[in-house]
């Protein structure tokens, strides 16, 4: 694909990415005792594990089945799933920006050449993932978010998203105001993605003793 025009944006995700401090340098020395595996340490560890894909959005789904953060589906999750293109070909296709942010965090010196969201513009039953630099984000309101308390809805044009807002609030913003926004949620939708999990797990634990 172009490269896309959100680089400027560049500087805006180191930015957010820094203040964020998700990730510190591990040392890579193992403790006594302890094996080190292949690829530990920062950043070899969190380098997407599939194979260099030029053409992401080809079979995109079929490429990318599961958000390699959180494994869930992104087929199910496909309103809100968004992939990222870096400029080596390789990809990570995430079930939410929630998700990008971490890829995003993650990767820091793996420079992007092209970021998609979905299109919930689209009368598609799959909705299809467009450029980031056309979608307009609807932040917050009444529409759920997908590991996120506060939802970011991405609209193929501003005019679907101003339609969005009449019914249910939030605040318009472009990609780099709803990446802004998904840093600084991270720390509580961390919290209640972990709540919830344990919860699930506690509510297993019960059914099956």
């Amino acid at each position: 694909p172009p490269r896309s025009t959100l680089f400027p944006y560049t500087t805006l995700f180191r930015s957010l990415v820094a203040a964020a401090a998700l990730v510190s340098a591990p040392s890579h020395a193992s403790p006594k005792g302890e094996r080190a595996c292949a690829g530990d340490g920062t950043p070899m560890q969190f380098i997407p594990k599939a194979p260099k894909d030029p053409n992401p959005l080809e079979n995109e789904l079929n490429k990318y089945p599961k958000c390699p953060y959180c494994g869930m589906d992104r087929t199910q999750y496909h309103h809100a799933r968004h992939l990222v293109h870096y400029a080596d070909d390789l990809v990570d296709g995430t079930c939410s920006l929630h998700c990008l942010s971490i890829s995003l965090a993650i990767n820091l010196d793996r420079e992007p050449v092209a970021i998609y969201a979905p299109d919930n513009a689209s009368a598609e039953p799959i909705k299809p993932l467009i450029n980031v630099d056309q979608a307009t984000y609807l932040i917050g309101g009444k529409l759920p978010g997908v590991m996120t308390h506060r939802g970011k809805t991405s609209y193929g044009s501003k005019e679907a998203a101003l339609a969005a807002k009449e019914v249910h609030n939030g605040e318009i913003g472009d990609f780099a105001a709803a990446l802004t926004a998904s840093y600084a949620d991270l720390a509580k939708d961390t919290l209640m993605i972990r709540r919830k999990r344990e919860e699930r797990r506690q509510h297993m634990l019960k059914k099956s003793g």
